[in-house]
């Protein structure tokens, strides 16, 4: 599977994880700590979900890929910055500019 087709299904599946928490739960009846808790849940998911696809080929961990220095990019930008938006856009800029140069 390609790169998009990983995208799509991750985020499919953290919109599903947050959504069907909080459409079919009675969140008045979650104490402040489950609640605390259960906030975590797809933050936690999202990265067992993308680093196979970010540092796995061919049933091996590679370190040094395209994906991989788009990875490293957008994780100096998202700690100096703190900014999602910023952090995505410079993923998706130095992959483009990784695979067409």
């Amino acid at each position: 599977m390609n790169i998009w087709t990983y995208t799509i299904i991750i985020g499919v599946l953290t919109f599903l994880s947050r959504y069907l928490v909080t459409a079919y739960a009675n969140t008045k009846t979650y104490s402040e700590l489950t609640k605390k808790v259960l906030s975590y849940v797809p933050s936690a998911v999202f990265p067992s979900l993308i680093f196979p696809a970010i540092f796995y080929k061919n049933n091996s961990l590679i370190f040094l890929s395209n994906e991989v220095y788009s990875f490293v990019a957008a994780l100096i930008v998202s700690i100096i910055f703190k900014n999602i938006f910023l952090t995505v856009i410079t993923g998706i800029i130095v992959y483009l500019l990784i695979i067409f140069i």
